[in-house]
């Protein structure tokens, strides 16, 4: 059994309070909710009336913050989840809402993926995965769809190319390009054969 240590109005919305359980914050709900639930500082309650509390009563207009929130852009499961979070959702909410959301196709992390990489340019499979990482994407349909990219040498080269823009054709730069092109996430591979492709060979002086 856990205590409901304090109820708070929301700073944003009035209409609604912030719950903390044993200090700690806990999730948000409709003040009318509250009053209706009577709960209070003070009180003990089990976590899971208070799940059971806001799914019953909140779940429609969670569903409704997340179809906003999806209508800017694509979002990956983990961004969803942190964006209800912040919302003051608790998991039995959220849940319900990717739910539905994946019901409906709205939320599919290979869609993403599969999206983003075709949006990012002079960026090697490294740093793509790294990028879809911290946008929230499973790892399963990372790898996925980056099991589907071949990394282009000639676009590597392209990027070597404006790096090198303006340089002197030197070993020293070249190592220089090399290493940046492994910095923007390309392979070993694709970067060696970059610079052979811009002329560079092994020989070279």
């Amino acid at each position: 059994m856990a205590e409901i240590t304090s109820i708070e109005p929301q700073v944003k919305d009035k209409n609604r309070c912030n719950i903390y359980v044993d200090g700690v914050f806990y999730c948000g709900i409709k003040l009318e909710v509250a009053v209706k639930y009577r709960l209070k500082a003070g009180m003990n309650i089990e976590k899971s009336k208070l799940d059971e509390i806001q799914l019953e009563t909140e779940k429609s207009q969670a569903v409704d913050k997340a179809m906003t929130h999806l209508s800017a852009s694509m979002k990956t499961r983990g961004q969803m989840i942190n964006f209800l979070k912040k919302k003051g959702y608790t998991s039995a909410v959220t849940d319900y809402v990717l739910e539905r959301l994946e019901y409906y196709n709205l939320i599919d992390d290979y869609a993403y993926c599969r999206a983003y990489v075709q949006s990012v340019k002079g960026k090697g499979k490294r740093a793509l995965e790294a990028d879809l990482i911290k946008r929230g994407a499973d790892r399963s349909a990372i790898q996925g769809v980056l099991g589907e990219v071949c990394e282009d040498s000639a676009e590597a080269c392209a990027v070597l190319e404006k790096y090198l823009r303006g340089k002197e054709q030197t070993k020293q730069n070249l190592y220089k390009g090399f290493k940046y092109l492994i910095s923007k996430g390309y392979g070993y591979d694709t970067a060696k054969n970059a610079l052979e492709e811009y002329g560079f060979t092994d020989e070279d002086n």
